[in-house]
């Protein structure tokens, strides 16, 4: 009997995850902020932790950005819009093996143009680039591979926190990405050798440069402070001493996410050595959460950048 179970219990996960793959596969992206506000009205209704988030998201947009009532209300449903993203690229790619998204297409042949001029400006000097946490990870994911085939890279280095295989085997869906960290990494402490290394071989990196310090409770990370929203702040050190040791430069950019389409917005490049490039970047990483907060993914914390487990 407990093999009959075992054997039944794979058998319902499996066709589980078959019907989700085949509904979540074909959603039209035009569809999907509508079927987020749909899903979390809905669960909302029963779910005491799903309802408090939205509200908790909503509240920090209105009481700590300012953001006007309308827009505060619709960082309810961030969470929900992300996750509808992430599933349909992600099965969309399993389903037909290829997708092109003409948005995020233009997106990375912009970013491209943004590489190829600064390595024209200072060849030899390394690119970090840098998308901010919005709308979607495997969106940004997207972007970066196709900047990575765009250069004529096999593959692209990304220093990410998000845990792995979340729908299914990442690097069998998407073999143009190697991810160089993600939480629970048993050789965590070598992080930094193996980002010089792919700085020296492919001379461009990516590294999520937006991420809140509380995310990294676990793992405590050397911050440095800044000033954000009027208030002192702390945002993560390590892409700048890794950027002053190589003489790189940060290429950060975020996207926004309506009516079905993407869009991005680019900042200027950062030399990481430069003094006043933590202020800098504070300034960037405020600027696109006044302008997206609704579609920011670490929301709901009421900490922000305001708390640190490590200095």
């Amino acid at each position: 009997m407990p093999a009959l179970r075992s054997a039944l219990k794979k058998w319902l996960a499996l066709r589980k995850h078959r019907v989700r793959r085949s509904f979540y596969g074909r959603i039209p992206m035009s569809s999907v902020e509508t079927l987020a506000r749909c899903a979390w009205r809905t669960r909302s209704i029963y779910d005491a932790t799903c309802r408090a988030s939205g509200r908790v998201r909503s509240e920090i947009g209105r009481d700590v950005l300012n953001l006007p009532q309308a827009r505060a209300r619709r960082a309810c449903v961030g969470a929900y819009i992300e996750k509808l993203i992430d599933q349909r690229i992600y099965f969309g790619r399993d389903i037909r093996k290829h997708e092109a998204w003409p948005d995020l297409e233009q997106i990375a042949r912009t970013l491209t143009a943004e590489v190829e001029k600064l390595r024209r400006e200072a060849p030899g000097r390394p690119v970090f680039i840098s998308p901010f946490h919005f709308v979607s990870q495997y969106a940004n994911i997207y972007i970066v591979e196709r900047v990575a085939a765009l250069l004529g890279l096999q593959s692209m280095s990304v220093v990410s926190g998000v845990p792995r295989n979340q729908y299914g085997d990442d690097h069998a869906l998407i073999p143009g990405i190697k991810v160089l960290y993600t939480y629970g990494d048993t050789n965590r402490n070598g992080l930094g050798v193996r980002v010089a290394r792919s700085l020296k071989r492919d001379g461009v990196a990516v590294l999520f440069s937006d991420v809140p310090p509380f995310t990294m409770h676990r793992y405590p990370m050397e911050t440095v402070e800044v000033s954000m929203f009027g208030k002192s702040a702390r945002i993560h050190n390590g892409v700048f001493r890794v950027g002053e040791t190589f003489g790189a430069v940060l290429l950060p950019f975020y996207l926004r996410f309506s009516r079905g389409h993407f869009e991005a917005r680019l900042f200027d490049a950062l030399p990481l050595d430069a003094a006043e490039s933590p202020q800098r970047l504070a300034g960037y990483i405020e600027t696109a959460l006044l302008d997206n907060y609704e579609q920011w993914l670490p929301a709901g914390h009421p900490a922000m950048y305001a708390f640190a487990p490590s200095k």
